[in-house]
């Protein structure tokens, strides 16, 4: 049997032993009403089935999938979350143990010189060898240590969860900056074509004003226009090589090591027609955050309970068998034996004062990590409400701006033609067009990228994802 079973099969029924008698509040789970759907949960997009666990596989993007991947096996942030939740099994280990007694072995050597007074004739120099072990156990009457343990495991819950919570938001912070990214290089896709066009229209007003059927006044608004256009590209290519910097280092590698990977521009991933959200009560089983604020309440409810049991004696059993002699070769002749045996009782019968304002801290942190777990639900509801009308008002307005889109691109065509073949219509109103048609193209880059993230925002809010570790 190994060592941790054998633990587990003899602190088990111990610490039930104990736990009946343990003073404090017993803990129980909140629980916390819901309704039967969401909200926003009845638009066409939405079903209330059970959300899918690995959501990113919906947009059927092998390089989002592979960065998610990479992201769970180097993330930084997710190594620090994993080593808390080492720490806190290690310190439970550490909690458990104080069932049993406590044995440490020690060997000193001593020289002495006593004064004329206490020599008492004696030689007043003296050596002293000793060896031995000393052995303390606590009693646990009123639970210290069994509330002591089941904090402990309360906050290894607790940094699972967190570690959870962690998971979810890098995997939901991969996305984003993957869909931004997308939608950054659409933009500058964009801006390129648009600027191509508004080239082609500037030269058309330089040969009109060489030919004499132009004026300057159309050169220079098709010059400024061009100009405007190009001087946003920048700042779109600027945007463009922040987010893969971004994407690298949330994937535990240097800033510009998914450059040459991520900088071939990418088509936005087509969106479900539905998602399965699941219902309420479905979300407060799942989402890492809410358990996390749950198993921090109950890890404060049993440090009441050890704050209770400092009102109470407390007994310890203390023991020590060893050897001492003068010289090193008589310390296991007969007569070097020693040991001592018996209980201590320690009770802060005249520090009362300080027990219970000690108790009523306690009782206080409960009462936060209550309040605490209440505001984490009625945040958990209120995200995803907030992300299902989103994403579905992002769709309609989606709808729109692809009409609008493709209506000023026809009217920027017309216009033009109109003005290169037969001079009909005064310039302006081709500049207009243009402008009206690398607004609505922007826009609707723009929202598709939105959609896209706001998508990546219900999935957060449904918490799903740390299911896959």
């Amino acid at each position: 049997m190994s060592r941790s079973a054998f633990l587990s099969s003899v602190v088990a029924p111990l610490a039930m032993i104990m736990l009946a008698c343990a003073v404090g509040p017993r803990y129980r789970r909140p629980e916390i009403r819901t309704d039967a759907s969401f909200t926003n949960a009845d638009a066409a997009q939405f079903a209330q089935a059970e959300t899918s666990i690995n959501w990113w596989t919906i947009f059927n993007d092998p390089q989002l999938a592979q960065l998610i991947h990479d992201a769970a096996a180097a993330n930084h942030d997710l190594r620090i979350a994993a080593a808390n939740l080492r720490e806190a099994r290690a310190l439970l280990l550490e909690a458990r143990y104080d069932y049993y007694p406590t044995v440490t072995a020690s060997g000193a050597y001593e020289r002495q010189r006593f004064s004329k007074a206490s020599a008492l004739g004696r030689d007043r120099d003296r050596d002293l060898f000793s060896t031995g072990f000393d052995a303390t156990w606590e009693l646990d009457l009123f639970g210290r240590v069994s509330r002591s343990v089941q904090a402990r495991k309360a906050e290894v819950e607790a940094a699972q969860a967190s570690l959870d919570n962690v998971l979810i938001s890098i995997f939901a912070e991969v996305a984003r900056n993957y869909f931004e990214l997308r939608g950054a290089q659409d933009r500058l896709a964009v801006a390129g074509r648009n600027a191509q066009n508004q080239s082609d229209t500037y030269k058309l007003t330089v040969n009109l004003l060489n030919g004499g059927r132009g004026n300057d006044l159309d050169t220079s608004r098709a010059k400024a226009q061009l100009e405007s256009t190009e001087a946003s590209i920048p700042t779109l290519q600027t945007s463009v090589e922040q987010i893969i910097y971004r994407l690298s280092v949330l994937t535990g590698r240097q800033p510009p090591a998914l450059k040459a990977a991520l900088s071939p521009p990418a088509a936005l991933p087509n969106l479900p027609a539905t998602i399965a959200i699941g219902n309420p009560a479905d979300l407060l089983r799942r989402r890492p955050d809410i358990r996390l604020a749950e198993r921090n309440l109950a890890a404060a409810t049993a440090r009441v309970g050890i704050a209770t049991a400092d009102l109470y004696p407390r007994i310890t059993f203390v023991g020590s068998i060893g050897v001492e002699a003068n010289q090193f070769p008589d310390l296991f002749r007969s007569g070097s034996d020693t040991y001592a045996f018996g209980p201590h009782i320690t009770w802060a019968a005249f520090d009362l004062g300080r027990v219970k304002a000690r108790l009523k801290a306690s009782r206080a942190e409960a009462d936060v990590e209550l309040a605490v777990f209440e505001r984490t639900v009625l945040d958990a509801l209120e995200e995803t409400d907030g992300a299902l009308i989103a994403y579905s008002k992002e769709l309609a307005r989606l709808a729109h701006l692809a009409a609008a889109e493709e209506s000023s691109r026809k009217a920027a065509d017309l216009a033009k033609n109109r003005f290169e073949t037969g001079g009909i219509g005064d310039f302006l109103t081709v500049l207009d067009a243009q402008r009206s048609t690398l607004l609505a193209q922007d826009e609707l880059s723009q929202s598709k990228a939105r959609a896209a993230t706001l998508l990546v925002a219900i999935f957060k809010a449904l918490g799903g994802g740390w299911e896959q570790q």
